[in-house]
């Protein structure tokens, strides 16, 4: 019996480690790609970062929840992450939608950098829209591949979330 039981927690502490790993470096690279690469966020673009924001540390809650043998609530939190996820799956489906002009972005979809002040008022403020993409990589933005890292993350905190001893 103990076996099993070290096999549940070996399950559920390797998903909960993988999207540990998984979303910080993509919350990272996305600060990285503002930060040093000069893209801007839109506010949908920081709405997408809220399930990062919550995954990494419920992530490390999982873990030792797991490895204490708190099968049920490491089980509890990895599906919080998988539906978090799942949410900011269908926020990037939509961002990349209004992208891409299947359909309207939202009316707040301008935003971004602070206002700028010269001499002469307000200078090289740039505004940012939710419906446009301002990079893109094998035919998908931001937006784009975020949906897709939040769907394989997703998927990843299910399966730890499902396994049984």
């Amino acid at each position: 019996m103990s076996g099993d039981r070290d096999r549940l927690a070996g399950q559920m502490m390797a998903a909960s480690a993988i999207v540990f790993g998984a979303a910080l470096l993509t919350i990272l690279t996305a600060h990285a790609f503002e930060r040093f690469g000069g893209y801007a966020p839109c506010p949908l673009c920081l709405q997408e970062r809220y399930a990062y924001y919550f995954g990494v540390p419920a992530a490390v809650v999982a873990f030792f929840a797991a490895r204490g043998n708190g099968f049920g609530f490491a089980r509890l939190v990895l599906v919080l992450i998988a539906i978090g996820f799942l949410i900011n799956m269908a926020v990037g489906i939509y961002h990349s939608g209004a992208e891409w002009k299947f359909w309207p972005g939202p009316a707040t979809c301008g935003g971004g950098f602070d206002l700028k002040w010269g001499s002469e008022g307000i200078v090289d403020t740039p505004v940012i829209r939710c419906d446009e993409a301002s990079w893109r990589f094998l035919g998908l933005s931001f937006a784009g591949w975020n949906a897709v890292a939040s769907a394989i993350l997703a998927g990843i905190a299910a399966w730890g979330a499902s396994r049984r001893g």
